[in-house]
């Protein structure tokens, strides 16, 4: 029988890195060699890459997840942080940007100042279900076309990375925000 750890506290760090021109190359080299040393570091419990764009430069969001404030605080502040960090500066258009988010409740944090709770898991597991049913369905046969065009995307990992990649853009940007807005009324409900 395995056991599956619990963590009572899940805290998100977002790193959002703008990247000067022509330096995508020597940024995602040090970007690997970053999250070999986060993983290292206790408490840490994953990592995800999203690449975008923003005023013409790539845009990387990371997002790591950590069992505790107390243990990411301790990688934020660490010397192979700080030493990765400074690497990174020449870089990066508009520095090390980040924000710590210490609920699980990612899209159904109470707006700030709000002394509500976030709603219950299932009425978030109902919400995240309606958005991801139908793109899970549409998403494939939009790139559908495509993969018949270019057929060494349309093997399995290329186009499971291009599907997923599509899906949790729209649901993270597009989507979820808005959904929750729409639902708030039902979400905050008692």
């Amino acid at each position: 029988m395995t056991s599956v750890e619990v963590f009572d506290e899940v805290v998100t760090l977002l790193v959002r890195h703008r990247v000067k021109a022509g330096q995508d190359g020597a940024y995602e080299q040090w970007l690997r060699r970053t999250i070999a040393t986060a993983r290292t570091w206790p408490g840490h419990l994953g990592i995800d890459v999203m690449r975008g764009h923003s005023g013409g430069l790539t845009l990387f969001t990371c997002v790591l997840r950590f069992t505790s404030t107390d243990l990411l605080q301790a990688w934020l502040d660490s010397e192979d942080r700080q030493r990765l960090v400074a690497e990174a500066a020449p870089l990066l258009a508009d520095g090390d940007q980040t924000e710590i988010n210490a609920d699980r409740e990612f899209w159904f944090t109470p707006t700030e100042g709000s002394t509500s709770k976030p709603p219950p898991r299932w009425k978030q597991a109902c919400v995240t279900f309606l958005v991801i049913l139908p793109l899970s369905m549409g998403v494939p046969l939009l790139w559908k076309p495509l993969f018949a065009q270019l057929p060494f995307l349309s093997g399995y990992l290329a186009s499971s990375v291009l599907i997923t990649l599509s899906i949790v853009l729209l649901v993270v940007y597009v989507f979820m925000p808005r959904v929750t807005r729409l639902f708030a009324p039902w979400l905050n409900k008692a």
